[in-house]
């Protein structure tokens, strides 16, 4: 990885991963792994967290991208993710809006400002 940048990956519906796809972040690591995950509705919540893992511990990935909804499923494991790289960024799907209280990213940087910094 010597000279190239850091890769975004993504899990999420069909329609994000498509998106992305078509965007240009699609990569295969030396290992032949993809940097995307497309969640179904026959995908298992063990593969789910398995890929989010492997993506952590990934060199080459620097912004895990992932729907919100599918966030919901392995919260246990975002939340249990303290390092700043690789990022993991909560973003809507077409058929899920986002809601920033179930944001952890969110979340910890609330809890980092007291209302007494804004004034």
């Amino acid at each position: 990885m010597a000279g190239r940048g850091k890769l975004i990956a993504v899990i999420g519906d069909e329609d994000t991963v498509t998106g992305f796809l078509l965007g240009g972040i699609g990569e295969l690591n030396k290992n032949r792994k993809p940097n995307f995950l497309v969640v179904e509705k026959d995908t298992s919540i063990t593969e789910i967290e398995e890929t989010f893992k492997s993506f952590l511990a990934r060199s080459d990935i620097a912004i895990i991208l992932i729907n919100q909804f599918i966030a919901e499923m392995i919260r246990h494991a975002i939340d249990a993710h303290m390092e700043s790289i690789p990022a993991v960024l909560e973003i809507p799907s077409k058929e899920h809006p986002y809601d920033a209280s179930k944001d952890s990213i969110l979340r910890r940087a609330k809890g980092m400002f007291s209302a007494e910094d804004f004034r």
